[in-house]
């Protein structure tokens, strides 16, 4: 089935040195971006992390520090890589709560100005999840009867997510070909942050989803706790978790 757009969106994976947002690097991004009119376009790139890959990390994407030596930093190519999904949604598997907020780290780190929380996020792995709860290979065999190839190769995993995501609309008709209804279905939660440190009420207010003031709103807590906001900034909380604290402390400053 052929995805009716009102943006073009983005499919995306992430290869990295690892799996924490905050501290691991992308050695590896594929993109494959759909338009309303159905035309597409494909990049992809290796990136030097400049820390070292992890051989556990390596047995799995095949990427090895002497592989990516003479490719760019992500600094060197995030302004790129921005002006490539200008405009775009977003969709991937296990995107939200990983590629998603993993490559906003990046672009953060690199002084590149990009508010991801204005896209729509179409997580595949939730929905499939949701529907039959299995793997993006298994995924891959059972919606589109097809084994999946040089799995963990960020392309081939791109564009079996795409490939996913149109067999999933052709298979479930509860699933509506509408981009806001399937960021809406493929996402858990309402974050203010990408990690889902930060919630929404249903009020629209910013909750802590973590530690002892879990489920109280940030700005009463900043109130009643003032050295809260110091020690968030110099905890190992991810970049993008810090802006939107900081984004409410000033906000609350403008009272």
């Amino acid at each position: 089935m052929k995805l009716n757009l009102k943006n073009p969106i983005a499919f995306f994976d992430l290869e990295t040195t690892g799996i924490d947002v905050t501290k691991d690097r992308i050695v590896e991004i594929a993109i494959i971006k759909v338009n309303p009119n159905g035309t597409e376009e494909e990049k992809t790139m290796r990136i030097n992390p400049t820390i070292p890959i992890p051989k556990e990390s390596s047995k799995i994407h095949k990427i090895y520090d002497e592989d990516i030596k003479d490719a760019p930093t992500f600094k060197a190519v995030a302004k790129e890589i921005a002006n490539f999904i200008e405009g775009c949604d977003l969709a991937g598997f296990n995107s939200n709560r990983f590629d998603i907020p993993l490559l906003a780290e990046e672009f953060l780190r690199a002084d590149v100005d990009i508010d991801m929380r204005k896209r729509r996020m179409v997580d595949v792995q939730t929905i499939f999840h949701k529907m039959e709860q299995r793997t993006l290979v298994a995924a891959y065999k059972f919606y589109c009867n097809e084994s999946l190839e040089n799995a963990h190769a960020a392309m081939a995993d791109t564009k079996a997510t795409y490939e996913v995501l149109k067999s999933q609309l052709d298979k479930y008709e509860d699933l509506e070909n509408d981009i806001d209804f399937l960021s809406k279905f493929s996402t858990h939660h309402k974050n203010a942050d990408f990690l889902g440190r930060i919630i929404l009420n249903k009020k629209g207010e910013e909750v802590i989803n973590f530690g002892k003031y879990k489920g109280e709103t940030v700005e009463s807590v900043f109130a009643k706790d003032p050295g809260y906001y110091g020690w968030i900034m110099n905890a190992d909380f991810p970049l993008y978790t810090k802006k939107v604290f900081t984004e409410i402390k000033l906000r609350s400053f403008n009272k």
